[in-house]
């Protein structure tokens, strides 16, 4: 594959970058705050779902998703809060982040909502068994948690929820055009003596019997 192009007419300062892009309102640089207070610990206690976006220590990024029963979060105070880690890839892009830097942002969705709850803080890899038990589901507790220590909270405001229409089922295109992951993984891992249809079975069984 051929080195791409490096983007020309690149913003390389704030200062050009507020010229073009301007500056917040009042509201929307006092809405920060730096606990969960009971807005905070509400959102998180109806959300099913929230990206983590983590750094190594030399700056390359992931983001990952991370999904269960609304509330599957665990608030334990006003500082603090724990993700369970559910049996996945193994890759564990996030985690390994983590070891060596522990900056995490944080987003929480909640389906047919449009404002999002924006988390930032220091990250730990949990193994506490007390609080593992907490976030058990049938009988299995997560093998460890993301626990965080927040430093700021925030709403972020609706607009790309309503520019994408991402919750309305009418903006949503058809079953049949949908992309094949298993094509995709096919193609893209080229594993020997497997195949697209061989794929699809496995992530099938993966999706119905170990999802915890």
């Amino acid at each position: 594959m051929e080195q791409s192009e490096k983007f020309k007419l690149a913003v390389e300062t704030e200062e050009e970058l507020r010229s073009i892009m301007g500056f917040p309102s009042e509201l929307v640089k006092n809405k920060v705050i730096t606990y969960l207070d009971h807005h905070c610990s509400d959102f998180i206690s109806k959300s099913p779902f929230l990206v983590i976006s983590t750094s190594d220590s030399s700056g390359f990024c992931d983001v990952s998703p991370r999904g269960d029963s609304p509330g599957f979060v665990l608030v334990l105070d006003e500082k603090r809060l724990m993700i369970p880690e559910r049996p996945g890839n193994k890759r564990m892009d996030s985690m390994r982040n983590i070891l060596s830097n522990p900056r995490v942002g944080l987003v929480f969705f909640i389906p047919g909502l449009g404002e999002t709850l924006r988390i930032n803080g220091k990250a730990t890899l949990v193994k506490d068994d007390e609080l593992l038990e907490q976030m058990a589901v049938k009988g299995r507790k997560p093998l460890l948690g993301i626990g965080v220590e927040v430093e700021e909270c925030f709403i972020h405001c609706a607009k790309a929820f309503k520019r994408s229409g991402l919750w309305e089922p009418s903006s949503w295109i058809n079953q049949d055009t949908l992309p094949s992951v298993a094509k995709i993984l096919f193609e893209h891992a080229k594993l020997p003596n497997t195949s697209a249809e061989t794929i699809a079975e496995r992530l099938q069984e993966s999706y119905t019997q170990r999802l915890y």
